[in-house]
C-alpha cells in the first residue's frame, strides 16, 4: 500500500503525518530519519488497527496536497 505523507520542516526538527490515517505521525531531527519512522508508524498503526478489528482506511487516490513553505509530500510504501 501507498499513503501519501506530508512532511513539515523547521529550523530545529522535521515531523509527518498521513492524512489517510489520524494520529499517524511522526518528529525526528531529520527528514530522513522522519521518512524511516513513518514508515515504521504507518505499519504499526495498521497492524494495531487489525487487531483491534478494527477497518483500515484505504490510501486516498487524490488528496489534495498544497505546497508550503517548509511543507512537502510523498508517497510511503508499506507492507503490511
Amino acid at each position: 500500500m501507498e499513503y501519501v505523507v506530508m512532511f513539515e520542516e523547521g529550523e530545529n526538527s522535521c515531523s509527518a503525518y498521513v492524512p489517510d490515517l489520524p494520529v499517524c505521525i511522526a518528529a525526528g531531527e531529520t527528514m530522513e530519519e522522519v521518512s524511516k519512522l513513518i514508515a515504521e508508524a504507518i505499519e504499526f498503526h495498521i497492524e494495531g488497527l487489525r487487531e483491534n478489528g478494527d477497518v483500515v482506511p484505504p490510501p486516498s487516490s487524490s488528496l489534495p496536497v498544497q505546497s508550503d513553505p517548509g511543507v512537502s509530500s510523498a508517497l510511503i510504501t508499506v507492507h503490511v
